[in-house]
């Protein structure tokens, strides 16, 4: 029985540093691209590539000419403008979700699961299908180039309801006692809502703030379009392109590094210090409601 038990517990250490081994592997997979994009930044020759992987010369020039030299590339002002664009669409989606989500949680009306079901199907479709015709109409009413950063806003914050599912998922788990017992006490909905519900929310509140700012934050399609000519309302996606260009590619490369990893900061820094609340979201909406 010893010799059985010692036989199943080496099985187990082999099996955990397989494991291990891999999890190593694809970790490393996943941080060399940014680890070669920190170390490209730090470089002092130029060009767009070399035939050595570590700098001969290592420098923080990148990032001070990144906020000092605004000749060709106005960073902080696209960097100004993407934060613009994230903060109110976080405001304005995380809104909506909340209340979209309560609302088809709580309430029961006669045409609640086809409406559900029609923004389930909807939100399959890829956004990029609607780009011409979103362009178009916001060129008419005058929301493209100078006007982008409010076009961009209405063009994400617009469907936000469709992203209910995992939110509403969520306030399905919070037991609806709760609620009858403030309406006996004599709460409104609103009431209900704020001083309840919200409260006891707090995981799935800080899910939805962190999808919504993730969204904008990096995105170019809609971006390029709809400022598509105005070099000063380009986000950072859309300004960052532009730096790889033929012309400019040998010269603003290693700057280019740069501006990734100043632009990844707020995101992993924000995952990092909200990760507990963003998995306790995910996995108490992941039931189905």
């Amino acid at each position: 029985m010893a010799k059985k038990f010692r036989s199943k517990k080496a099985v187990e250490r082999g099996t955990n540093a397989v494991i291990y081994i891999i999890l190593t592997i694809i970790s490393i997979v996943w941080l060399l691209p940014f680890m070669y994009l920190i170390i490209q930044s730090l470089r002092g020759e130029s060009g767009s590539s070399t035939m050595y992987f570590f700098p001969k010369e290592w420098t923080f020039d990148n990032y001070i000419k990144l906020f000092t030299d605004k000749t060709i590339f106005n960073f902080p002002r696209w960097y100004g403008t993407t934060l613009i664009i994230s903060l109110c669409v976080t405001v304005i989606q995380t809104m909506i979700v909340l209340v979209t989500s309560y609302a088809l949680s709580r309430l029961r009306f006669k045409l609640r699961k086809p409406l559900m079901n029609l923004m389930l199907v909807l939100g399959m479709f890829p956004g990029f299908m609607s780009m011409t015709a979103v362009y178009f109409i916001l060129k008419l009413v005058g929301l493209t180039q100078d006007m982008g950063l409010v076009g961009l806003i209405i063009v994400y914050t617009a469907s936000s309801c469709m992203g209910y599912y995992i939110c509403k998922g969520f306030f399905d788990t919070i037991p609806k006692s709760l609620d009858e017992a403030a309406r006996i006490d004599g709460a409104s909905r609103q009431q209900v809502f704020f001083k309840i519900i919200l409260p006891l929310a707090k995981p799935i509140i800080i899910y939805t703030v962190l999808t919504a700012f993730m969204a904008p934050w990096g995105e170019y399609m809609f971006a390029s379009l709809i400022a598509n000519g105005s070099q000063e309302n380009f986000n950072v996606a859309v300004g960052l392109w532009q730096m790889l260009q033929r012309e400019t590619k040998q010269e603003y490369f290693t700057r280019f590094c740069a501006a990734a990893v100043v632009v990844s900061v707020p995101i992993t820094a924000l995952f990092f210090w909200l990760q507990k609340y963003y998995v306790q979201g995910v996995t108490g909406g992941s039931v189905k409601g």
